[in-house]
């Protein structure tokens, strides 16, 4: 028999409740937001971002301090000093005095999905920036810059943060500061990878 169904006999409770439910946000902090290069920095290692709050992050004391990076390998490497990956903080903050190196990351804070804020892959968060750091700024503020670098080569999946670089190689441009995309430190480390990285830091011609 057909079959006819009122809407005097729907209760509100019977309908779903995920339609038109926003996703609960949360805003994610830089872990290292308070760190600003040194005005006598030379070579400017630019990332894409650090977050506060995930579990993998809870040991990292500073930038590329994640197990499956080998940034504080390839650094000492090219300039023939010991490793550093597993060093305490103070001596990486000795080798970069020492060579005249620092880090900043374009990324100051996102918001994401609750339940996302481990999720700091790049092609994830290009589109969950509420703040960019300004390193036109930063890079007008240090006078004896040389070289600045950005740590991955593609930029397909992220098209706010290359829009960013364009903007930073365009300064860079103007002030004859050599710039260079690199091969990411993350995930393994080669000796191609080796090379690049040597070449940038003790060549720095273009």
């Amino acid at each position: 028999f057909p079959v006819t169904i009122s809407a005097n006999n729907i209760s509100l409770n019977d309908l779903p409740t995920s339609f038109n439910k926003e996703p609960d946000m949360i805003t994610v902090t830089h872990r290292f937001s308070d760190h600003q290069p040194n005005q006598e920095t030379e070579i400017l290692i630019i990332g894409s971002f650090n977050p506060a709050v995930t579990k993998e992050n809870k040991e990292v004391d500073f930038f590329y301090g994640r197990n499956r990076n080998f940034l504080w390998k390839l650094l000492p490497t090219a300039f023939r000093e010991l490793d550093l990956k597993d060093a305490p903080k103070q001596e990486k903050l000795e080798f970069m005095g020492k060579y005249k190196i620092d880090f900043i990351d374009l990324i100051a804070e996102i918001k994401v999905e609750t339940g996302q804020e481990a999720n700091y892959h790049d092609s994830y968060i290009d589109n969950k920036v509420t703040r960019w750091k300004d390193i036109i700024k930063v890079i007008d503020n240090l006078p004896n810059l040389k070289k600045v670098c950005f740590t991955r080569k593609t930029f397909n999946d992220i098209p706010k943060m290359k829009n960013q670089l364009v903007a930073i190689r365009k300064k860079c441009d103007n002030k004859k500061i050599y710039f260079q995309p690199m091969i990411t430190p993350a995930r393994y480390y080669n000796d191609q990878k080796q090379t690049e990285w040597t070449n940038f830091l003790t060549n720095g011609s273009r």
